[in-house]
Formats: C-alpha cells, structure tokens, sequence
C-alpha cells in the first residue's frame, strides 16, 4: 500500500511525486500513456533547456527522474476510485489502496458530439455509474464505449439494472466481455425521448432500443470521471480546487490541466509540487 497515490505520468503528476518520494512518503504513480505531450514536437516555452525537446522526451525524462528517487512508477490505465477501508485506485489489473491521492490526469476528453446527448443530460444520460446506478434498478440502461472504461462501467450497473448494453458506436468492442453485458455495436443516430426524458437510442440503420438510462464512458476515464466517484466537486470537465490544490474530501488533490486554467507545463509544474507538498503535509498530520 502506498501513502500517496498519483493518477498521471505527466509534468503535474511527476512534479508532485518529486517532493513526496524525496520527503520520505511511499509513492505510486499510475500512467497509461505520454498524454496531450506525445504530440508536442518542439518544447521551447519551458524554463532550463537550452535546445528545443519533444513532448515524449520530457515526459520520459521526468520518469525517469521519479523512479531515481524511489517513485513506483506502473503502466495501467486507472477505471476508477472509490472506498473501502482506505482510498482504493481500481485499475484494469489491480486494486491499489492510498492514504491520499492526487489526481494529474490531464484534461478530460471530449464529450462525444451525438444528437439529443446534452439535451438528456440529468435526464436519462449520466458520466457515473457509482453515482447514478441506483437511479436505475430493475431499469434497462446502455453504456455507450467500446473500452476498458466502458466495460467497468457496465459491471457497476450490472447488478441493479434489469440489462445493460454496451454501445460501441461502430468502433470493435474489446474482448472477454460477460455474456450478460449486451453489445451494440450499431452507430448512433440520436438519443431521443419522452417528456423531456430519455427513452430509447436510435441508430442510423434506422433500429433502436429502448432504455431508461444511457451512461458515457468514451475512451479511458477523464479527471471529472473519477472525481465524481467519490463526490469532488467539478465544474464542467475541470475538477475544483482551491489554492492548495485540495479538493474538498481531505487527503485528495489535483493538479494540472484537470483544475483548468492555462494549459502549460509550468502551471502543471507549479500545481504538482503544491499538491505534492501539501499531501506531505496532510499525512504527517495524520499520523500525529
């Protein structure tokens, strides 16, 4: 178990983990990928390199840099957070418990552009399963993805729905997926409704279905995806925070392009080591 856990190989997350691992706090940092930064081609914007570098090599650098110092550092993509009898980051392979986190994920990904989607918002279309489920017992619903994140959406509501579908959206669904999770791999048309309510989804070929809940879980899982598992406060895809970098649940803390604002290295930077400090702070407080 680690005493800080960080979503994000990123400069926010790395940065954070520079001042727990050097502070003497067991860290875990979880990343799937190089993030928005596999596609800068030149950096020049960023204080202390003389010659240009690309995104990758930084990220790179930065990694190396936390696993120097002792940072755990795991290739996994993160499905979800929640609580047992501490902090549980949940990932496609494991289960990982904290004692606080900082969530570096960057900013979250678009909101796929579907008819009728933004209209049912509140009203038939949710982004969290944890939090809406129940909203929707003995009802049938559809998680519309293809992916990892989609699929542990499905097994949320998979035992208080009456049936739930897996909506691809004409992309290849993974595989393994439960014989008692449908798969749709239809394109969508439109979300459509009655009353102002979500009632079915219809797809170009002219079918549909009906369903009483459509729950979005394009790609990998955003920051505002997670946050709103445990009730941090969002405000649109950005999750909120105050000058500390904490959120409102003691202990958590985000940093990066996920809390909004400029979206440049050096607010990442700057944002990682406050929420790295003050993580340090909150835990030694903690154990006195």
């Amino acid at each position: 178990m680690s005493e800080v856990l960080i979503i994000g190989n990123g400069p926010a997350g790395i940065s954070a983990a520079l001042y727990t691992a050097r502070a003497g706090i067991k860290t875990t940092i979880i990343g799937k990928d190089y993030g928005a930064l596999s596609k800068a081609e030149k950096i020049e914007n960023y204080y202390g390199f003389e010659m240009p570098l690309s995104g990758k090599e930084l990220v790179r650098q930065g990694i190396a840099q936390a696993r120097r110092i002792g940072a755990e550092i795991i290739s996994d993509e993160v499905v979800g957070i929640g609580y047992e009898d501490r902090l549980v980051v949940k990932t496609k392979e494991n289960k990982y418990k904290t004692d606080s986190l900082i969530i570096a994920t960057g900013s979250s990904r678009a909101v796929p552009k579907i008819e009728g989607l933004s209209e049912y918002e509140g009203k038939g279309v949710s982004y969290c399963a944890v939090c809406d489920a129940f909203f929707y017992k003995d009802k049938d619903v559809a998680v519309l993805g293809c992916c990892d994140y989609a699929l542990s959406e499905a097994m949320e509501l998979l035992p208080i729905a009456r049936s739930v579908t897996l909506i691809t959206n004409g992309k290849e669904p993974i595989e393994n997926i439960p014989k008692e999770i449908k798969v749709n791999t239809k394109p969508i048309e439109a979300l459509v409704g009655d009353n102002g309510v979500l009632s079915r989804v219809l797809f170009e070929d002219g079918t549909e279905i009906e369903v009483s809940g459509v729950f979005i879980a394009v790609g990998v899982a955003g920051s505002s995806d997670l946050a709103r598992k445990l009730g941090i406060l969002t405000k649109g895809t950005k999750i909120v925070v105050d000058e500390n970098m904490a959120t409102n649940i003691p202990g958590i803390y985000a940093a990066g392009d996920c809390t909004g604002g400029m979206l440049q290295i050096a607010k990442a930077v700057y944002e990682g080591a406050m929420a790295g400090t003050q993580a340090v702070k909150f835990l030694r407080e903690n154990k006195r």
